[in-house]
């Protein structure tokens, strides 16, 4: 159903994730704190809560861990100064970038991404300039390569795109306030889940040759290594 493949992005984002375990904590931990403060502690009432304990319990997060950012978000005046932030840019060849953030302090934030903007080749922009191109969407990912199997399951919940790689791997697109509800019917047939998370999809991709994709690449892991980034979305297509 996908009209390209997302696979050889998602294959350069969770390779770059695998080697940063510890920066993924941190993000993970301001995501649970965040959601807990804006939504409550009750993860069965806070879809965004449940979303970050999934992936805090899949990255094998100490569970205490867990339970100290779930209340220091609830009742804790330290993530009072906490501030979710977006900002849009451009990279090399023209590619759209969208970065959510989180700051107790917007000036130092914007002085760092602007900074691996420009040393990049790339450009911070301005509110709107590239977030038109960007919608939000759940994204799954399943041990599953049987497509019939899975639209047979989950056509009536409103999945958006399917798409299979060569790895018995299926990608899963759906409506943001959906995904919980796919999550559930896929967990009672016992299909294993990979990954499950919101993210920004591009409607206009940019396709990147070999030395194209080491350029982007090399400014969007810069702008994950930063601390005050959670997450960094692009329309560009990576060449394998």
């Amino acid at each position: 159903m996908a009209g390209h493949s997302k696979w050889a992005n998602i294959k350069h984002r969770k390779g770059r994730q695998d080697e940063k375990k510890q920066k993924i904590f941190s993000k993970l931990i301001r995501e649970i704190t965040v959601a807990s403060k804006l939504g409550g502690a009750e993860a069965s009432d806070n879809p965004r809560l449940r979303l970050a304990l999934d992936k805090a319990l899949g990255a094998n997060m100490p569970k205490d861990t867990i339970e100290r950012a779930i209340s220091r978000g609830a009742g804790d005046s330290d993530s009072g100064n906490l501030e979710e932030i977006t900002y849009e840019g451009y990279g090399p060849n023209g590619v759209a970038v969208l970065i959510e953030a989180m700051s107790d302090n917007k000036n130092r934030t914007v002085a760092e991404v602007r900074h691996a903007f420009s040393k990049c080749g790339g450009s911070l922009g301005t509110d709107g300039s590239v977030s038109y191109l960007f919608s939000k969407k759940g994204q799954i990912i399943v041990k599953e390569s049987n497509q019939e199997k899975l639209l047979e399951l989950l056509i009536s919940e409103g999945i958006e795109d399917i798409e299979s790689s060569d790895e018995d791997l299926t990608l899963i697109f759906t409506e943001p306030s959906n995904i919980h509800n796919v999550k559930n019917v896929l967990l009672k047939e016992s299909i294993e889940i990979v990954e499950a998370e919101m993210i920004m999809d591009s409607s206009q991709n940019v396709e990147l040759n070999s030395d194209e994709t080491e350029k982007v690449l090399k400014l969007l892991e810069n702008l994950e290594d930063l601390d005050d980034v959670q997450n960094v979305f692009s329309n560009a297509e990576f060449s394998l």
